[in-house]
């Protein structure tokens, strides 16, 4: 079933965007042609981008802390599967031990790679990395797949550490949310907040086959939600119909 998750601040936004970029970097190396190898490598260039935030490293390791002292409190709960539980906290423990293994900056061995940088460089220019641009890189989407892949390798693992921490965090803030089956009249639905600890994110879930999309505005005191859908043209179009979906409030 389609899902959509919108994030209330700038800190789960950013680590729902990393996220994003590396489910699709990851699948474009699992790939053999060269041009998708291509789109993965700007993809990892995108998440340099993204991640160029000295306090990121520093956040995710707090939020592990947090949430490992939070769940050790569950042991010995009978309400709690433990072995799950236990789960939780070995891999909340081996993707700490990883973040803190690196003692630079996330992706700084990559910033200090010249080679990658000159392609970041050239990327941000449409056909900026043509063949005569850049004959260094054509050399390497031609060297094969397993000399890529094997690149590829290298340039992840210090990365692959915040990825875990990254689905870590995001899986217990989805986890999170009581989720409520609700009804858009003519497509659109408002929801007023309340509470002391607002939410840090709100996830809907449509039917398969429904043939609209959810765009959200939301603040601390309210929710407004409303369905469209696109036409022949992808001209954007106001669903009016009534929408059946779930919605659950998350936060860590």
């Amino acid at each position: 079933m389609p899902s959509y998750d919108y994030p209330f601040n700038e800190r789960i936004r950013t680590l729902l965007r990393v996220e994003d970029l590396f489910a699709k970097l990851l699948h474009n190396i699992e790939s053999e042609h060269e041009y998708q190898h291509h789109c993965a490598l700007i993809t990892l260039l995108q998440i340099l981008d993204v991640i160029d935030r000295a306090e990121l490293k520093s956040d995710l390791l707090q939020e592990l802390d947090r949430q490992k002292t939070v769940m050790t409190t569950l042991i010995g709960n009978p309400a709690i599967a433990e072995n799950t539980l236990e789960s939780i906290l070995q891999n909340i423990s081996a993707a700490s031990a990883g973040l803190r293994t690196e003692n630079t900056k996330l992706g700084q061995t990559l910033r200090s790679n010249e080679w990658l940088m000159s392609i970041k460089q050239r990327a941000g220019i449409p056909g900026g990395v043509c063949e005569f641009d850049l004959p260094s890189y054509h050399y390497w989407l031609g060297l094969g797949e397993a000399s890529r892949r094997a690149d590829f390798s290298l340039w992840l693992k210090p990365l692959l550490p915040m990825h875990d921490a990254i689905g870590i965090i995001l899986k217990i803030l989805r986890g999170s949310g009581v989720t409520s089956k609700l009804l858009a009249s003519n497509g659109a639905y408002q929801q007023m907040l309340a509470g002391a600890k607002p939410a840090q994110m709100l996830r809907i879930v449509l039917d398969n086959g429904m043939n609209c999309f959810p765009e959200v505005s939301a603040n601390k005191y309210a929710i407004n939600i409303r369905f469209n859908s696109l036409d022949s043209t992808q001209k954007l179009q106001k669903y009016d119909e009534d929408v059946s979906f779930s919605l659950a409030l998350c936060n860590l």
